[in-house]
């Protein structure tokens, strides 16, 4: 039997969801997952909007941002996970404008000095239904309804991640007792994808559908520890798991996908495997 976690976050739920063996891997034999260049890039793009939303409303601008990437960038450039990509300088500038295209990304989706925000980065940890719920919300701000909870994104637009600001919104409601009024995400936007907010009014129902949702993660987590079976779910994405080489079911449908030629050509499983 292996041991309960202390705490569950969306995050963790959203790979159980996908793959329990994969959250074996990750969460139990916490076998190496090298963050990706893409989630890098996002990290960059997060830390220098947290600093920027502490600044006054008046210096909420492009031109502070621009300094505030610049002081953060030796630190990023310092990270091992950074330093393992082994990216050129051609490559790192590439990096750095991808990182600066998402930050601009906010200026296109709202004018950050005319928001009222109360905080950043705010660290939540509560039960909810039973579930040690735990979470960090990038921001938190105040308009005429009452609070409004926010995540930035950096990737590709997933409605469905709309459960993960409902979630930070039941927390808020369970730690404060006031019911946030909205739930955004914030979709930076890249060369690919325009920003765009995905946006829901906050109800008791919406919140109540989210944590049961939470809740039987959580349930059916319990119950692949206590027997020691988590089963594997063989996805296209087995081809940007990190853990690919761990997992028999898992090679044997990326080599099925590569005979058939369905097996894209940038999947990372192709290296590992030697396809």
């Amino acid at each position: 039997m292996f041991e309960t976690p202390r705490s569950f976050s969306y995050s963790s739920a959203s790979v159980y969801k996908q793959c329990p063996r994969r959250w074996k891997h990750k969460y139990i034999d916490k076998l190496p997952d090298p963050t990706g260049e893409a989630a890098l890039v996002g990290t960059f793009a997060h830390e220098v909007l947290e600093e920027l939303c502490k600044e006054e409303p008046s210096l909420r601008t492009e031109a502070r941002a621009n300094e505030i990437a610049a002081t953060i960038w030796p630190k990023i450039a310092d990270r091992k996970d950074f330093k393992n990509l082994k990216l050129n300088e051609d490559s790192q500038r590439e990096f750095r404008w991808k990182a600066w295209e998402a930050i601009q990304g906010l200026w296109r989706l709202e004018n950050p000095s005319q928001v009222e925000i109360e905080a950043t980065e705010q660290k939540l940890s509560t039960s909810l239904s039973g579930v040690p719920f735990y979470g960090i919300v990038d921001r938190i701000d105040r308009d005429e309804d009452g609070l409004v909870v926010i995540d930035y994104k950096t990737g590709k637009v997933r409605h469905e991640n709309i459960d993960q600001v409902l979630l930070y919104s039941a927390a808020v409601n369970e730690k404060t007792g006031e019911q946030p009024s909205k739930a955004k995400l914030m979709y930076l936007g890249n060369r690919e994808v325009s920003p765009q907010i995905i946006e829901t009014d906050v109800s008791e129902d919406l919140m109540a559908k989210a944590v049961t949702d939470l809740s039987d993660t959580w349930n059916k987590l319990k119950h692949a520890l206590d027997s020691e079976k988590f089963e594997t779910t063989t996805t296209p994405l087995c081809g940007w798991c990190s853990f690919i080489e761990h997992c028999p079911d898992g090679i044997r449908y990326i080599r099925e996908r590569a005979d058939s030629g369905r097996l894209k050509h940038d999947a990372p499983a192709r290296a590992v495997l030697g396809i």
